[in-house]
């Protein structure tokens, strides 16, 4: 992590929300479903499919919780009106876990329900690690009752082998992502190349499990290792997709689609917009280097 990397985290409660906008714009839709839709076609136009996230976390009420999955149902009645390659990704947080489990439950239930309805796949996000094992247990308590889920796991924490483990006999349908919570080191891997390892033995014993695996990295040594173990497993084309932000990294999104992979690409937007901005930001110094970069090369 750089030094102007840490001086740009933290000048950003000093930077005007229309700056922080312009931060964010390349990699947020927008504050509206319309917005989700519209990039949602440019996308599918493309060539890839998406999935759509509704931005926000931690409520307080069970109100704020309905509330959240009512502009969910909401969206999976635009990925129907409008016919995008689309489904939606989810936090627990925002749909009440830390109200209580039984809340969240209900509330992710009736979501399912409604994305089945619909013909739609619902992926569970794995937040902090404060949330790991009951997003995990709420996962397995409601797989019994909808096929159309799936959840995250994330190669920095040093239990996600055992988690695997515990999960795979179900060969569920999982994203495997580096994770970007700055975690304690007793619970996590620091070394960026053991996190890179750790990521290469998990997507291994996901694919020998049978799992369908959504790839998430834009690291190119990780996209070289997952066709590698493709290649290697002979793994059918119908158990894995790549997996990439709006914003990130579209040259390799292009590459991977002209060489014939399935890509989908994870669609912020809402009007929480400038919390999530900073709060990201804050969470991995490195992002708001990037993107303080990446907006100077625009200028």
């Amino acid at each position: 992590m750089s030094l102007l990397d840490r001086l740009i985290v933290a000048g950003l409660p000093l930077v005007p929300r229309p700056v922080v906008r312009r931060f964010s714009r390349p990699y947020i839709a927008g504050p509206e479903i319309a917005d989700a839709v519209r990039v949602t076609r440019q996308v599918n136009g493309q060539g890839a499919c998406a999935t759509l996230d509704v931005l926000g976390e931690y409520v307080r009420t069970e109100e704020d919780a309905w509330a959240a999955a009512k502009i969910y149902r909401d969206v999976l009645d635009a990925i129907e009106e409008h016919r995008l390659d689309a489904n939606i990704s989810i936090k627990l947080t925002q749909l009440g876990l830390k109200i209580t489990r039984e809340t969240c439950e209900k509330v992710v239930a009736s979501l399912l329900e409604a994305a089945a309805e619909k013909g739609r796949f619902v992926r569970i996000d794995m937040e902090d690690s404060s949330c790991t094992t009951d997003t995990i247990e709420l996962y397995g308590s409601l797989r019994g009752r909808f096929d159309n889920m799936g959840l995250v796991l994330q190669s920095c924490l040093r239990r996600t082998l055992d988690d695997l483990r515990h999960l795979a006999p179900g060969r569920p349908n999982l994203r495997l992502c580096k994770g970007i919570y700055i975690e304690p080191r007793a619970i996590s891997w620091r070394d960026p190349e053991i996190i890179r390892s750790n990521y290469v033995l998990l997507l291994e014993e996901m694919l020998r499990a049978g799992c369908y695996v959504g790839i998430a990295t834009h690291d190119e040594r990780l996209v070289w290792e997952a066709q590698r173990l493709i290649h290697k497993l002979e793994v059918p084309a119908d158990r894995f997709e790549f997996q990439m932000l709006l914003g990130v990294d579209e040259p390799l999104r292009r590459i991977l689609l002209d060489a014939g992979y399935k890509v989908r690409i994870y669609i912020p937007f809402g009007r929480q917009w400038y919390a999530y901005s900073l709060r990201r930001l804050k969470e991995n110094p490195r992002i708001a280097g990037y993107v303080f970069r990446g907006l100077l090369a625009r200028t």
